[in-house]
């Protein structure tokens, strides 16, 4: 594959997870565990699609493939799925993602803490203007009653660079078997959550539809784009790139919809995406980070 292609393939996928948040707007009345249940099984399908087309097996094969390593980054992972779709449902689009760009930098922390991994210089500057980026954001979002979202958010970045880290500390630079993992994690959680708390998995047809939509596309496709393209492109730019999603993300709700920004939004979180790119910039000479999925 030729770097432009793999550009495009990087930029493709990670356009399409930005439609998440639009997708999530145009829900009638599922719930949030219900939603995961749904999305969940579309995902799965997709990434085990994928993987077998990739890795030439079969789904036995895949399942006797799976190790420690994808059953933790499972589990990290479904729970960041999960407090990721309860973010979307409490507060604004643009915060949840714009929050969701300091995973690098609590990655960072993680690691250098738990594998030894000694954190870039550049790390601690910008990461104190990336927390005063995200601090305007959760100001605004306390006034406008979004604490319970923006906490979601924090704890979906949480759960997503632990799940990082241990996909560096496992070596692997194919993270979709923990992605399939988290599919499986995370329809089983959302299945038995909505029996328990919302009545049972019925909604309607077209909210049905658009979830089942939204895991194959955002999700499923859009990260086997994204770690199609990684394999021909340096890490540095890799993270450059798929900062598209927190730049397109927050623009659909508003373009569609006339879900607006606010100027917090705005201001909190072209500081933390300038703190983001920063860092990553000068990090560039350090091993490739392995990409996410949301």
């Amino acid at each position: 594959m030729t770097r432009p292609i793999a550009m495009i393939f990087v930029l493709a996928g990670a356009s399409f997870m930005s439609f998440v948040g639009v997708l999530m707007r145009l829900l009638d009345d599922a719930t949030g565990f219900q939603i995961l249940f749904y999305r969940s099984i579309s995902l799965t399908l997709i990434v085990l699609a994928v993987i077998c087309f990739r890795r030439h097996c079969t789904p036995k094969a895949l399942l006797r493939s799976i190790d420690r390593h994808d059953l933790w980054m499972g589990a990290w992972l479904a729970l960041a799925f999960t407090s990721y779709i309860f973010s979307m449902l409490h507060t604004s689009v643009a915060s949840t993602l714009l929050i969701l760009t300091i995973v690098p930098f609590l990655a960072a922390i993680i690691a250098w803490k738990w594998i030894g991994e000694i954190p870039h210089p550049v790390t601690w500057p910008t990461m104190i203007v990336a927390i005063f980026g995200v601090g305007l954001m959760v100001y605004d979002g306390a006034s406008l009653g979004y604490s319970l979202g923006n906490i979601s958010a924090f704890m979906s970045a949480g759960c997503f660079a632990i799940m990082l880290v241990i996909a560096r500390r496992s070596r692997k630079t194919d993270v979709l078997g923990g992605t399939f993992m988290a599919g499986i994690f995370s329809a089983a959680l959302g299945a038995v959550a909505a029996f328990l708390l919302d009545g049972g998995i019925g909604i309607k047809q077209t909210d049905l539809a658009i979830i089942l939509f939204m895991g194959a596309f955002t999700i499923g496709l859009g990260i086997a784009l994204v770690t199609t393209g990684t394999g021909y492109l340096p890490a540095a730019e890799v993270s450059l790139l798929v900062l598209i999603e927190s730049v397109l993300g927050p623009l659909w709700p508003w373009v569609f919809l006339g879900e607006a920004l606010s100027n917090m939004e705005i201001i909190g979180g072209g500081i933390t995406l300038a703190a983001v790119i920063a860092m990553t910039l000068a990090s560039q000479k350090q091993p490739a980070a392995t990409p996410i999925a949301r």
